[in-house]
């Protein structure tokens, strides 16, 4: 966390904000979770002018070590900020857009103590191996393609990879979709199934 050196205005400012501010409209539905979530888009469109209303003001940068930095400030110079990484499963410019995307939602959702998801009450219940084999099934047929690489969403011991977590964290976002992981790479039925449980179970690192 970076802040200056006194954040009081700032403090009264948040508290205003959040006396002011309005419930998010989750506006976006993920098929694959059977969930809703704030768009990106709605969220800003919501808090920035209730944050002006209050002095307040977000920014954004994406640095060069593929992190990202977000600073609310206040009228008076104070501020306060965090950095978060950001990982995404490919370094092609969509999906760079698309961790960048999911990063900033959550560091503004973060920094602004917003509730930007769906309440799942208790969905995330564990599936067994059989369970999630077939909810797996439902959304995708297995095709492989030689012209593409492994995911590799398992290690020797069974356990997720950080990949798995880092894709499943956008399938659960709806940032990527069941589709595109599909077009990108080769998915065995074993990975398919752990990608599967991390997305149901909301087991994802952010």
């Amino acid at each position: 966390m970076i802040k200056s050196e006194t954040i009081s205005n700032l403090s009264a400012s948040l508290i205003e904000f959040h006396a002011k501010a309005k419930s998010i409209k989750t506006d976006t539905v993920n098929p694959y979770f059977n969930s809703k979530y704030a768009s990106m888009s709605n969220i800003l469109k919501t808090v920035t002018p209730i944050l002006n209303e209050c002095g307040l003001s977000i920014v954004q940068m994406v640095n060069a070590e593929n992190t990202l930095t977000t600073i609310l400030m206040h009228e008076s110079g104070e501020y306060i900020g965090s950095t978060m990484n950001m990982m995404p499963i490919k370094t092609d410019p969509q999906a760079q857009g698309s961790a960048i995307t999911y990063a900033r939602r959550y560091a503004v959702g973060a920094i602004l103590s917003l509730s930007i998801d769906e309440d799942d009450d208790g969905n995330t219940a564990t599936y067994t191996e059989q369970q999630t084999q077939q909810t797996a099934q439902q959304y995708v047929s297995y095709e492989p393609n030689e012209d593409k690489n492994w995911l590799n969403a398992t290690d020797k011991a069974g356990n997720p990879t950080q990949l798995a977590y880092d894709t499943a964290q956008l399938l659960s976002s709806g940032e990527y979709s069941w589709e595109a992981l599909y077009s990108d790479y080769k998915v065995s039925r074993k990975d398919r199934a752990m990608l599967q449980k991390l997305v149901d179970e909301s087991q994802v690192d952010v």
